[in-house]
């Protein structure tokens, strides 16, 4: 009987034994995951067969969606991101349309945003930067009209205010005190015709002489030349430029003093050549500055200057802008918004929702059950963030304004859209993948934007995919004129790689909400 017992024993051990093995090579074998998957709960009612659908999907892998090159075999949390690998279905292989379906709980999690594209009052308007500079209708120069010297001066220093009337210096000439002995010798009463007409010539050689009718006056009444001749401020301003001192001799011709009324000054805004067309003398302006904060002046187009700079290719637009208190100085400079046309009823979208790619235009439409489309698009004016479509949408449309690029990478998996870039989904499968393996994401602050040079300096944060820590470094920018929609301060995404030359070229950006 104990034998018996110690054989079914025995026999029960190598069941055992041979099961665990055979799991054990099964995990091996298929190199994924070992867990069980979860139990599938159906759902009472009619939702049970879409739930029992649900389940029949077959998991290809699972992936980070902001690095979706590199594939997982079992779920997680991503080793790149904070949140969720996400798992990749068999049937997820886009449609004829183009377009491709990402999962709700995605768009949630990365906060991706839509808005409506709607046909509503727009006004033409031309951002451009501008320079305060001082009105030059304002602008006036006293000068020496005798020979002499400067005796007393009453203002010495450049920059400082003064008042219409205000004494400015007092010089001694002999020449102006040669004139007035003369004309008082023929200021006597009992004068013939020829004598009076002779008096009207010295009077007028006084006045010539820049001796100003206040002091004529005083001169006939006190019958007294002065050896000192006064010169008084024509206007109120700032001494801008101050060309004697005390005890200077003097010539005529010689410039004394120019003083500069700052009371109303010019803001000249380099507009773009080809926005110029929209701008007419008398157009409303608006300039706000850095150096004022919160406040913004208005003014009126005055000008528009006959030539184009040919290496900026921007055209001067000149504006007049009252300055109480003078807090603009020359030399500010100042964000000039023009306004150049009517309001129209127009197709609009946020300017965000536009990816500029250099050879084209595109912008992402939701679709019905978590599927998205690029369509490509053509846009128009852009005022107070919003753009004006002219083709590719319609009214009521739904766009998206934030996490274009989970969607590309999503679409760069299935080859469902092209990259936004303008190659067409698999007519060429080797390159569209080394491009995918080349562009790199990162997420950044703007420090520093060059226009001129097509450059932007980020702060952004680690790259994993280059070993890269978070730094400060400049970037190349492909299409030049995303540089005017950022500002220094603004956290911005974007895609990049590596340039001919060496250096890392940004190829799309967009604000971060």
């Amino acid at each position: 009987m104990r034998n018996r017992n110690l054989l079914w024993a025995i026999a029960s051990l190598l069941v055992v034994l041979a099961a665990a093995g055979g799991y054990w090579l099964g995990a091996r074998n298929s190199g994924r995951s070992a867990l069980p998957a979860p139990a599938s709960v159906p759902t009472p009612g009619p939702q049970a067969p879409q739930a029992d659908a649900k389940a029949q999907r077959t998991v290809l892998y699972w992936y980070d969606p902001m690095a979706p090159q590199q594939k997982f075999d079992r779920p997680g949390k991503s080793p790149f991101m904070d949140m969720q690998l996400v798992p990749k279905y068999a049937d997820d292989t886009g449609d004829a349309g183009g377009s491709v379906s990402i999962d709700s709980r995605m768009t949630q999690n990365l906060g991706m945003r839509t808005a409506k594209v709607e046909s509503a009052a727009f006004e033409r308007q031309v951002a451009a930067v501008g320079t305060v500079q001082a009105d030059e209708h304002r602008i006036v120069t006293l000068q020496a009209r005798a020979s002499g010297w400067v005796e007393r001066l009453l203002v010495r220093a450049a920059n400082e205010p003064v008042q219409r009337g205000q004494r400015l210096a007092e010089i001694y000439s002999p020449e102006i005190l040669a004139a007035q002995e003369e004309y008082l010798l023929l200021s006597g009463d009992g004068l013939d015709p020829g004598e009076t007409a002779l008096r009207a010539a010295a009077r007028d050689r006084l006045r010539f002489l820049g001796v100003s009718a206040e002091q004529i006056e005083t001169l006939e009444r006190t019958r007294k030349a002065d050896p000192r001749v006064a010169l008084y401020a024509p206007a109120s301003g700032i001494v801008s430029e101050l060309g004697v001192r005390e005890g200077s001799q003097v010539n005529p011709g010689m410039n004394l003093f120019t003083l500069v009324d700052l009371s109303s000054v010019w803001v000249l805004a380099q507009v773009p050549e080809t926005r110029v067309a929209w701008i007419a003398p008398g157009a409303r302006t608006q300039a706000r500055l850095q150096a004022v904060p919160g406040q913004v002046f208005e003014g009126r187009v005055d000008y528009l200057y006959p030539e184009v700079d040919t290496a900026t290719r921007t055209l001067r637009v000149r504006s007049v802008l009252r300055n109480p208190g003078l807090k603009l100085r020359p030399g500010m400079v100042a964000e000039v918004t023009i306004a150049g046309g009517a309001r129209r009823q127009v197709l609009q979208v946020p300017s965000e929702a536009v990816i500029y790619t250099g050879a084209r235009n595109v912008v992402i439409v939701a679709q019905d059950e978590g599927r998205f489309r690029a369509v490509e698009v053509r846009t128009g004016m852009d005022a107070q963030g919003r753009t004006e479509i002219l083709a590719g949408l319609e009214a009521g449309q739904d766009v998206v304004v934030s996490g274009q690029f989970l969607i590309d990478s999503e679409a760069s998996l299935t080859s469902a859209l092209a990259r936004l870039d303008g190659h067409q989904a698999g007519a060429q499968p080797d390159r569209a993948q080394d491009t995918a393996s080349t562009v790199h994401q990162g997420e950044g602050v703007v420090e520093r934007i060059d226009t001129q040079s097509g450059e932007v300096t980020l702060a952004h944060g680690p790259v994993p995919a280059l070993n890269w820590p978070a730094m400060t470094m400049g970037f190349a920018v492909e299409d030049k004129t995303a540089l005017s929609r950022l500002k220094p301060g603004q956290t911005v995404r974007f895609e990049f790689k590596q340039g001919k030359a060496g250096g890392y070229v940004i190829l799309r950006m967009e604000p971060k909400s």
